[in-house]
């Protein structure tokens, strides 16, 4: 091999190893260890820009730095809805309780009446009719006690008294007309007790919350008049 062959190698070889020298990473002269590596992009916050492409930022909506953007607008008009709807609920509730409640008492109501006319329909029957027995010394007795209707025809009261049982020797007192819606249905009764401390039981009519006296004259019933004092 001539010398001019060996210089021409030696050369190759240098500039072989030179040209590698640069694959390889020297231990740096401090104990930190670096990182060359590039960081990481968010894909989902800042993807990779392409040419051409426009890269905006996705807010929150409840970003308070957030202006009028895409995101804003479209979350923004689900909240207002929702807060108007939990406003007209509570409204909404009220109405409907309020209704279900004079539903419920008009019900209520409804029943009662029918409950209470049903149970007056069974005891006087119609036209209302109330019928008692009584010794009040009209050629009656304990045996044969006196037979007393009270009836309310078409709002008329008419009391018939049959002395002993007798139907033959029936006397009728007429009461007086009542007036008023529903008043045809109004039951009529009485009772016998001495309310002018005579010794004899006189006739007291009971029409709802008014109170008839027919005082006993030992052979009839006479109205009251004015000025006689009676003790209910």
């Amino acid at each position: 091999m001539t010398v001019q062959t060996r210089q021409a190698r030696k050369q190759t070889l240098d500039f072989d190893v030179e040209d590698e020298n640069q694959y390889y990473v020297t231990k740096p002269h401090t104990s930190a260890i670096r990182y060359d590596r590039t960081a990481r992009r968010d894909t989902l916050e800042s993807p990779i820009a392409q040419p051409g492409m426009v890269i905006q930022r996705r807010r929150s909506a409840l970003d308070p730095t957030t202006d009028s953007g895409v995101a804003s607008k479209a979350i923004a008009p689900s909240r207002s809805k929702g807060v108007r709807y939990a406003r007209r609920f509570p409204l909404v509730a009220i109405i409907l309780g309020m209704a279900m409640m004079a539903l419920l008492a008009f019900t209520l109501s409804s029943i009662g009446s029918w409950w209470q006319m049903h149970q007056q329909d069974i005891t006087y029957g119609r036209p209302r009719t109330f019928q008692v027995n009584a010794v009040v010394g009209h050629n009656d007795s304990a045996a044969n006690p006196s037979h007393f209707i009270f009836l309310n025809l078409n709002r008329r009261v008419i009391i018939v008294e049959m002395p002993g049982g007798d139907s033959s020797k029936a006397r009728i007192y007429n009461g007086p007309t009542l007036f008023g819606d529903g008043q045809d249905l109004t039951p009529v009764t009485a009772e016998f007790k001495d309310v002018n401390g005579d010794g004899r039981p006189d006739m007291v009519v009971h029409i709802q919350d008014q109170t008839l006296v027919y005082l006993n004259d030992g052979t009839q019933f006479q109205p009251l008049r004015p000025g006689q004092q009676v003790k209910l």
